[in-house]
């Protein structure tokens, strides 16, 4: 990997239900992590969960330190989520939980919603 900044690291990542991405990007003094599945994300203290609640969407937020700072998607599989919108929580997603729980709930809501669909036709 290249020391190169800006810089922006994506990759498949596995879980129990399913895969998702997980996203790097760092700049000079910053960077953020991410992991995305269709329902929704986990990502680092740098998201404004005020915000995705207000356009519906499920996120749920860990925290880094300048110690100890989220840095590789990675980073988010063991740390505590200490926010998340009522959309996310609607999912199973609860404070203190760690990320790699709250990515697999957000997987598991895929099937439901695809169920869903296939009710209506």
């Amino acid at each position: 990997m290249s020391d190169a900044l800006p810089r922006t690291v994506s990759r498949e990542l596995q879980f129990k239900n399913g895969k998702a991405i997980g996203i790097s990007n760092r700049w000079h003094k910053g960077q953020y992590c991410t992991i995305l599945t269709e329902a929704g994300l986990v990502g680092c203290g740098i998201y404004d969960v005020k915000i995705a609640a207000e356009f519906g969407q499920a996120v749920a937020i860990a925290r880094g330190t300048p110690q100890n700072p989220l840095v590789n998607p990675e980073d988010l599989f063991d740390a505590k989520i200490v926010e998340a919108t009522p959309q996310a929580r609607a999912l199973g997603i609860e404070i203190g939980m760690c990320g790699r729980d709250a990515v697999e709930c957000l997987l598991a809501a895929r099937p439901a919603k695809e169920q869903e669909m296939k009710t209506l036709d």
